[in-house]
């Protein structure tokens, strides 16, 4: 797919939702840069993207334009120092529509500790925590970006989350858990300690790791 067809998926943007089997985990793997080598079924069947339109594409293909730009500067710099990052993001498919997920990641560094590749995992988040959060948080931050760039967007979700008194995985974290909790999903809440322990492991469950 050349520059010309990405940019004018972008310009049919359509304000609905994919409709796909949010029990199902989107998988994708890319180089050091972001290039996609692998995507899964799964990916494929959500993005609307064939395989081959996919292989040796950016990640950001899939770019929404009401994603933030200060969420993907925080998100590379924890992957660039090797770091697993937690992501709330609005993913864009080949059709217009949209599908909001969650990023976990594994690492992989040659002999010599460099990093060469990102296996992604990523899988849908609720919509009341969407609506109520991070759909607000992130049109404020788009509003900074367009009126003072992202220098000012970042600062504004540094002083955010510090009247949070939370990191950004920390807060994100605390909205999923805080609304499953609400859903009595887990029997496990029921007890202090159970919950505790549910608490450490969150994302370690949330991606069957």
């Amino acid at each position: 797919m050349n520059q010309e067809n990405q940019l004018q998926n972008r310009n049919t943007v359509i304000d609905k939702e994919v409709t796909w089997d949010k029990t199902q985990v989107i998988m994708s793997k890319t180089n050091a840069f972001g290039i996609i080598e692998y995507a899964n079924e799964v990916f494929v069947d959500v993005s609307g993207y064939e395989d081959y339109e996919l292989m040796g594409q950016p990640h950001n293909i899939i770019r929404h334009p009401d994603m933030p730009k200060v969420i993907f500067k925080v998100l590379w710099e924890n992957l660039k120092q090797g770091k697993n990052f937690h992501a709330i993001v609005k993913n864009l498919a080949k059709s217009g529509r949209y599908y909001w997920v969650i990023t976990d990641f594994e690492i992989a560094k040659d002999e010599n500790g460099v990093i060469v590749n990102y296996f992604g995992r990523r899988q849908s988040v609720p919509q009341e925590v969407i609506s109520l959060h991070i759909e607000p948080l992130y049109k404020k931050l788009l509003q900074i970006e367009a009126a003072s760039g992202v220098e000012f967007s970042e600062k504004y979700l540094i002083g955010f989350l510090e009247e949070k008194k939370r990191s950004y995985v920390e807060y994100i974290k605390e909205l999923i858990y805080e609304h499953e909790k609400a859903q009595s999903k887990f029997a496990q809440y029921e007890g202090q300690e159970e919950q505790e322990e549910e608490e450490r492991g969150f994302f370690k469950r949330l991606f069957n790791r």
